[in-house]
């Protein structure tokens, strides 16, 4: 009989689209859905984009390309990356790369030896763990302190769990599911420990864009050190709604980018031409289209807080970042006399069309952890329908 590879059992996935796949189904036999739970953005790219794309189909860049990028496309976003984060890149940081997933396994791959323990965050983006997994790294995951001003990652933990074995710190600021948003202070905790310890890092910044405050984002490649050991995972998908378009980058230094450059020849040849043609012309000029994307979010944002604060048992900070709210459940739970929140889940879906993902999505509870937590996604879903969703959610849990 012919058999597959042993590795694959090893191989996770992103549960988010089984809820998707779930939901999809009640709909098309006419169950109505309020979809919160998948990360997807239905507001248009923005029209800038969109023609200036047609233009270079039109004229043909519909071609192979370098492997690594185009050159004006890696030099504007070198420019746009690093202003942004206070440092200084060059065409020569930038690979382009078909979405931001990509960065994740050819990072893994470059610097990750079998045996070698990674930190990722739990909860987190749930393929981290499955890539360092598949690829014979062994995952180690840190926490969050649940505070009254957001999440904070558990920085005690964090400095426990390094040992010789430990080589990278996968870092996720401005984090999906808990929108958290590190401090200064946070940051620089964290490039302190993967100085003094020599890590490599990856730092996801595929929400670096999708912030309601005035002050600027920070990043740790900012902190001196932090430069040359760390790899950007980038991506346009939430920043102009460009989910479907697949396109990103990973920046990092010379050195890495060069390995990772020879990852793009092996796997995918090159990203597609003509949208990078447009994003190299558009790069500086697109930002206020932008800002509507990003006024609409908060405005759904504000929108879902005020309707959940109004649900007896639930008491939800507003986050300052990202697309996500994450909900500790716990009171309602026990008011509804549940104890499997998968079940509380599932009823949620069937009984009324409200979905939605749970802690368990985003990695295994640790041992110990007892509260119960949900993730809504607002970026998919329109003021009305968060309204109307909201009311028939509150409905369910203080009446049924």
């Amino acid at each position: 009989m012919r058999k597959y590879n042993k590795r694959l059992v090893k191989l996770g996935t992103e549960t988010a689209f089984s809820v998707s796949s779930e939901a999809n189904i009640l709909s098309k036999n006419g169950k109505k859905i309020y979809p919160f739970h998948l990360g997807d953005i239905n507001i248009p790219t923005p029209n800038l984009i969109r023609e200036t794309t047609r233009k270079y189909i039109d004229s043909n860049k519909n071609g192979y390309c370098p492997s690594e990028g185009i050159l004006e496309f890696r030099e504007a976003l070198a420019q746009d990356i690093g202003s942004k984060r206070g440092v200084v890149y060059n065409a020569e940081n930038v690979i382009i790369q078909p979405g931001g997933k990509p960065t994740i396994w050819k990072f893994l791959t470059c610097v990750m030896n079998k045996g070698d323990q990674v930190l990722y965050p739990n909860p987190g983006y749930p393929i981290y763990e499955s890539q360092i997994r598949f690829q014979g790294g062994e995952p180690i995951p840190y926490g969050f302190n649940e505070t009254a001003e957001g999440y904070k990652i558990n920085l005690d933990e964090l400095k426990s769990l390094i040992n010789e074995k430990t080589t990278i710190l996968i870092y996720n600021n401005y984090q999906n599911p808990t929108s958290a948003s590190s401090t200064k202070d946070e940051i620089e905790s964290l490039a302190k420990l993967c100085i003094e310890n020599d890590l490599w890092v990856l730092s996801d910044d595929a929400y670096f864009e999708i912030r309601y405050s005035d002050e600027p984002p920070l990043s740790i490649v900012n902190i001196p050190g932090m430069r040359e050991r760390t790899a950007i995972l980038y991506t346009f998908s939430k920043r102009f709604a460009m989910t479907g378009w697949r396109i990103g980058a990973t920046i990092g230094p010379k050195n890495l980018m060069n390995q990772i450059t020879r990852l793009n020849v092996n796997d995918e040849s090159c990203t597609n031409h003509f949208i990078q043609c447009a994003l190299a012309e558009i790069m500086g000029l697109v930002d206020d289209e932008a800002k509507l994307i990003l006024s609409e979010l908060e405005e759904r944002k504000n929108t879902c807080v005020e309707s959940l604060n109004s649900i007896s048992g639930i008491s939800l900070i507003n986050p300052e970042s990202t697309f996500y709210l994450y909900l500790n459940i716990k009171n309602i739970m026990i008011q509804k006399n549940y104890n499997d929140i998968e079940r509380f889940r599932l009823d949620a879906l069937n009984q009324i069309g409200f979905s939605f993902c749970t802690r368990h999505h985003f990695g295994a509870p640790k041992k110990g952890e007892d509260d119960r937590y949900i993730r809504l996604a607002y970026s998919g879903i329109n003021k009305k329908e968060i309204l109307e969703g909201m009311k028939i959610f509150k409905d369910w849990l203080e009446n049924s």
